[in-house]
């Protein structure tokens, strides 16, 4: 990216989410970028415009993103960087695999790259229906989302294990984020549970033929967490050829971001600062 005049905004960032988390729930990140001179941008949620439906590999989705991105109206000479959460990491690269001239970076979020015999057997899965049967969209569907208040349902997800890792002030972000007015009363997910489990059992398993045929023009990184189970079973040696030295690991789960915002903003900022990554 070309130096900065004084006082000029270094860009802007196009933010995409992981799955059933609107984009409000990482407000603390987007804290970050905006006091660092960065403008910020995100769709809220994917997956729930008609126009954009959930299919296998997300081309729809993808499409939205980069919808959004035109209809933002910036200029060529604009720098715009994807970053992106898990579904959002891999929507950006798509994004960027598919419209060259759409950004000048992306930054991938815990989204490792599934490739060789494990994509084949997640097209297999998907193709026989078992992945229903083994993917988290089996848990998604029938996860609670319904609750008499917000008070109760903080008291939910503090309680559980996922969510008494993360940062307090990302569970009340989530709270103001995911949730919504019942139509009976209450308040229930603003992220429809059977969008959430579509997606997971529509998962990407083409990522890497598309990086074969088409490598990405924009120079890529990657955010780890240590402890992330994603990571674990997807491994590192497709993202790693991908990013080279761009990688950067975060203490905590496939979640860091929400455990670690603060961290996590500042890594971010960091690895677009890098003389690499211009």
């Amino acid at each position: 990216m070309p130096a900065m005049a004084s006082g000029e905004s270094p860009g802007v960032i196009v933010f995409s989410h992981g799955n059933s988390f609107p984009a409000g729930t990482y407000a603390q990140l987007f804290a970050h970028w905006r006091a660092a001179g960065w403008r910020v941008e995100a769709v809220e949620r994917f997956g729930h415009d008609p126009r954009y439906p959930v299919t296998s590999n997300w081309p729809r989705l993808r499409d939205q993103l980069i919808d959004f991105v035109d209809g933002l109206g910036l200029g060529t000479d604009t720098p715009v960087v994807l970053v992106g959460h898990s579904l959002g990491g891999f929507l950006s690269l798509k994004a960027a695999l598919k419209r060259p001239d759409l950004a000048r970076a992306v930054v991938l979020l815990d989204s490792p790259i599934l490739t060789g015999w494990k994509a084949h057997s997640v097209q297999v899965a998907k193709a026989t229906r078992l992945i229903q049967r083994v993917s988290p969209g089996k848990v998604a569907a029938r996860r609670r989302h319904l609750w008499d208040s917000v008070d109760e349902a903080r008291a939910h997800f503090a309680a559980k294990h996922v969510f008494a890792r993360w940062d307090p002030r990302c569970l009340e972000d989530y709270l103001r984020a995911g949730l919504e007015p019942a139509p009976q009363g209450g308040v229930q997910l603003a992220f429809d549970r059977q969008v959430e489990a579509h997606i997971y059992n529509t998962l990407a398993h083409n990522i890497g033929e598309m990086l074969r045929r088409h490598p990405p023009r924009c120079p890529v990184a990657f955010i780890g967490g240590t402890q992330s189970r994603e990571v674990r079973q997807v491994g590192l040696a497709a993202t790693r050829a991908l990013v080279q030295d761009r990688f950067q690991w975060i203490d905590g789960t496939h979640l860091f971001a929400l455990e670690r915002p603060d961290e996590t903003a500042q890594w971010v900022l960091a690895l677009m600062g890098t003389a690499h990554f211009r």
